[in-house]
């Protein structure tokens, strides 16, 4: 799935700053990633991979855009 075709299953995306530099990354009101709960920052493409598998779960298999 691409960054496009993403858009057709994200109802709500929140990047929620904290102190200290700490913050979460919720997508349909599941929590993503956590800098705090994990004590570091993301890794290049983590929080991309945590929103694909998100949206796994709701994203129909033969989903394809009708633009294609």
């Amino acid at each position: 799935m691409n960054e496009r075709e993403i858009e057709y299953f994200i109802s709500s995306w929140k990047l929620i700053p904290g102190s200290g530099g700490v913050f979460d990354v919720w997508v349909n009101g599941e929590l993503i990633f956590s800098k705090k709960e994990v004590g570091r920052h993301a890794e290049p493409g983590e929080v991309r991979a945590g929103i694909m598998k998100a949206l796994e779960t709701i994203r129909p298999a033969d989903f394809e855009l009708a633009s294609k």
